[in-house]
């Protein structure tokens, strides 16, 4: 495989640029570590510490049960991104153009654009909470929070929302080796002052620390539904988290040595890396109910009742790197492909990452005082659904229908005998086998009976997709399977 040549013969520039060029395997700098601080990353976000201290504290599970069901979600979420993981290693293409063998060389723009839709929200979302925690620095040093506000931001929270919207795009332009020497140093760093954060709470919790560990374990059982359903209800909500990601993570493994360096890093980045940071997410907000008299799963609001100056700094600058992390491995990676994929001719990443830097910068900024007061949840879970049934296409496509082999030539070809231009380039039975599962997958957002199955309606979606696809394609999969390019 070493000795593939991926490079592109015919080059047709609506298809092709530098960016969605195959990376051949000499260009590959990332081994396992790289990857795992993808997960580090996307796992250490404020939110991410929030949402694992609320799920010992909000089901009524037994400890040990919600330990277990974390651990479930992140095999559940190593096992799929192997799947979209391993054609990008082989042939080294990002995700829009590994959609194209399942869509046709212009139909996975439609895949393309929903993607980068649902990234940049979040990417204007996430750069307002990175904010917040430059902000507690800015605050510890100048104060200010009683100040004046425009748009419900300080003066001081805006200082730190244009330095981390800076800071981000700055970072972007060095490259992705740069990206991954910031990826690399932040997601050690964050264990490290977790770490040291919970041996401060500990300290001062004294005896009744463990006690409150206990009793966190023991669990009321007042989930509604019984133990059963919240169990999966935990698993549910941890797969949902890295729904995302999912199905774009080509975007990531393209740049890793082996299919095993990829795999290595899964394991230790999804079900350890998870596990690990729950459970300093557990002792440390254990630790607050002792300490404040009150459970506090906001690791800002914990920093800020602690008194003590180099602390909140270390931790606001470690959790601020954490939550910048997570935004460009989820949120600003996966739109500046996408976007170069709508027209390679005029956008490359780099201007796909301008594009989306301007515009999540009106999303961050509004989201206090207008986006999150309108119920705009409903509109992003919506893209993301339509996600859904995408992933499974992908995935039946390469490993069902085309049986791991692709026409590297082919992806880059508008050529009408090419093996993926399709009928004007669109795969119309893919699209069908599309819009019958969306109607579960965008239904389990608007139907209250369908809201029960939680997290699980992406991987059901995504699972009547693949299904749907593989039944329409079948009787061509002996035709479209094709040596290896």
């Amino acid at each position: 495989m070493a000795h593939d040549d991926l490079s592109i013969k015919s080059i047709d520039p609506t298809l092709y640029n530098e960016d969605l060029a195959p990376l051949p395997h000499d260009k590959r700098r990332w081994g396992w570590f790289e990857i795992f601080n993808v997960w580090s990353n996307d796992i250490q976000s404020l939110f991410g510490y929030t949402l694992a201290a609320t799920l010992f504290i909000s089901y009524g599970l037994n400890g040990w049960a919600v330990f277990a069901a974390i651990v479930l979600a992140g095999l559940i979420v190593m096992f799929l991104v192997n799947l979209t993981g391993k054609p990008s290693v082989k042939y080294g293409i990002p995700y829009p153009v590994m959609a194209r063998a399942a869509v046709g060389v212009r139909g996975a723009n439609f895949p393309a654009m929903v993607r980068g839709i649902v990234a940049i929200f979040w990417y204007g979302v996430q750069t307002y909470f990175a904010s917040t925690a430059l902000a507690l620095m800015l605050y510890a040093f100048f104060g200010g929070e009683e100040g004046a506000t425009f748009l419900g931001l300080t003066a001081v929270d805006w200082i730190a929302y244009l330095l981390v919207c800076v800071f981000q795009v700055a970072l972007f332009i060095r490259g992705i080796d740069w990206i991954t020497k910031f990826l690399n140093w932040a997601g050690p760093l964050v264990y490290v002052v977790m770490i040291v954060l919970l041996a401060v709470i500990w300290y001062q919790a004294g005896s009744g620390m463990l006690s409150e560990v206990g009793n966190i374990f023991a669990g009321s059982g007042d989930y509604e539904g019984g133990p059963v359903m919240a169990f999966v209800a935990i698993v549910g909500t941890m797969v949902a988290y890295f729904a995302a990601v999912i199905i774009n993570y080509g975007d990531f493994s393209r740049f890793v040595r082996t299919e095993r360096d990829m795999k290595l890093g899964n394991f230790l980045g999804l079900p350890v890396s998870l596990a690990f940071f729950s459970l300093l997410a557990l002792m440390i907000t254990a630790g607050t109910v002792v300490v404040f008299g009150e459970a506090l799963t906001n690791p800002s609001d914990i920093v800020g009742r602690v008194d003590n100056i180099v602390l909140t700094i270390v931790a606001a600058i470690t959790f601020f790197a954490a939550t910048v992390g997570i935004n460009l491995v989820a949120n600003f990676i996966p739109p500046a492909y996408d976007l170069a994929n709508l027209s390679p001719t005029n956008i490359s990443a780099r201007t796909g990452g301008f594009i989306t830097a301007f515009i999540a910068f009106f999303i961050g900024a509004l989201w206090i005082s207008f986006i999150s007061a309108i119920g705009i949840a409903g509109f992003v879970d919506t893209l993301g659904a339509v996600l859904a049934p995408l992933y499974g296409i992908l995935v039946a496509d390469y490993y069902l229908i085309r049986r791991q082999s692709l026409n590297v030539q082919d992806l880059f070809s508008a050529n009408p005998a090419g093996a993926y231009f399709y009928e004007g380039g669109w795969n119309k039975k893919a699209m069908i086998a599309f819009a019958v599962a969306a109607i579960f997958s965008v239904g389990s957002v608007w139907i209250p009976a369908l809201a029960a199955l939680s997290g699980f309606a992406w991987l059901i979606g995504a699972a009547i997709g693949g299904a749907l696809h593989f039944m329409l394609m079948r009787q061509e999969a002996s035709r479209l399977a094709v040596p290896t390019a």
